[in-house]
């Protein structure tokens, strides 16, 4: 049985009608003959987009594959116990060059009674922004269904959203049932959980290169929509350099940023999970067991569980997003 080791996994590239070039422009990665890349998926245990690794001795091996046969080693013991084989987090970078759908998700309850799926919570980190860029998260005044679908009807839904204007380094974290979209000019970096479900609302009425309008869900999402009016939406920290800084737990990912200009170690003993590095900015080498695994921009890594002691070596310095199931 091979041992396991810091994992990366080949991309998986999605052009999208909203799509954009910063994923190769801005994060330097190729993706080919596509006309845009809206999406990347970095880390998938989706069923239909299941990340393969790309390196070492498990390359070309998939993480359900891995999942199977490494189960509590590679995720931790709890995480298995809750989750199976099933990977439980989905990494992705978005590049919105248009604004995407006015859209929301199913909590687990609902997700699960409609598709046998979970639910899907997820984390915006704003890596890079447009001047004047903005996106929409939750309601800006207090409603009800009722008021919703006249709004939604009579063509005025934005009137009752909440718009907030983001700048690089901007944080959002957008529980199951909150409406949502992200606007124009905006390169973002999402953790969420496993899960493709997605209700959407309202489109600007755009269509496909064929003509065709993209299918709505409007009855779907009444179920799944929180009405209620949130006093701030926003992830508030206070960035600091050479420190760890925590941005969000919730019951399904906790996620920290790491503002470094200096190597560290990181003791991952104590945690009983696998721990997902996104790098944001800068370049490292992450050390372990004698070898030595390069992590730059627009990188992803998965660390599993039973990898505890490890070096982040770095001449450059570097951030990045660190995330674990606590």
């Amino acid at each position: 049985m091979s041992t396991l080791y810091p994992l990366k996994f080949k991309t998986i590239y999605k052009d999208k009608i909203w799509g954009g070039q910063k994923i190769s422009t801005y994060l330097h990665k190729d993706f080919g003959d596509l006309p845009n890349c809206g999406e990347t998926w970095e880390i998938s245990g989706v069923k239909s987009d299941v990340s393969v690794v790309d390196g070492g001795t498990l390359e070309g091996q998939s993480l359900a594959d891995l999942l199977e046969q490494y189960k509590d080693e590679l995720v931790g013991k709890a995480v298995y116990e809750r989750f199976g084989n099933i990977f439980p987090l989905l990494v992705k970078f978005i590049d919105a060059n248009e604004d995407l759908s006015i859209q929301v998700h199913p909590d687990d309850e609902l997700a699960r009674k409609r598709h046998n799926s979970f639910g899907k919570t997820e984390m915006w980190y704003v890596i890079e922004a447009d001047p004047d860029s903005s996106l929409i998260a939750g309601f800006s005044e207090e409603v009800n269904e009722q008021i919703y679908v006249d709004k939604l009807k009579s063509g005025h839904l934005t009137d009752i959203l909440n718009r907030e204007d983001v700048k690089a380094g901007d944080v959002f974290f957008l529980p199951a049932g909150r409406v949502h979209t992200i606007g124009k000019g905006l390169l973002i970096a999402e953790i969420q959980q496993t899960s493709d479900i997605t209700y959407r609302i309202y489109d600007f009425d755009r269509v496909d290169d064929k003509g065709h309008k993209r299918e709505l869900h409007t009855e779907e999402a009444l179920a799944a929509i929180d009405y209620k009016k949130y006093p701030d939406y926003r992830t508030h920290y206070t960035l600091q350099q050479n420190e760890d800084v925590h941005l969000i737990s919730c019951p399904y990912f906790t996620t920290n940023l790491l503002n470094y200009t200096e190597s560290l170690s990181k003791d991952y003993s104590g945690l009983d999970s696998f721990v997902i590095h996104v790098c944001l900015e800068g370049s490292y080498e992450l050390k372990y067991n004698g070898e030595s695994y390069p992590v730059k921009m627009g990188d992803c890594l998965l660390v599993p569980n039973v990898v505890n002691e490890v070096e982040l070596s770095t001449s450059t310095g570097f951030k990045i997003l660190e995330s674990y199931i606590a």
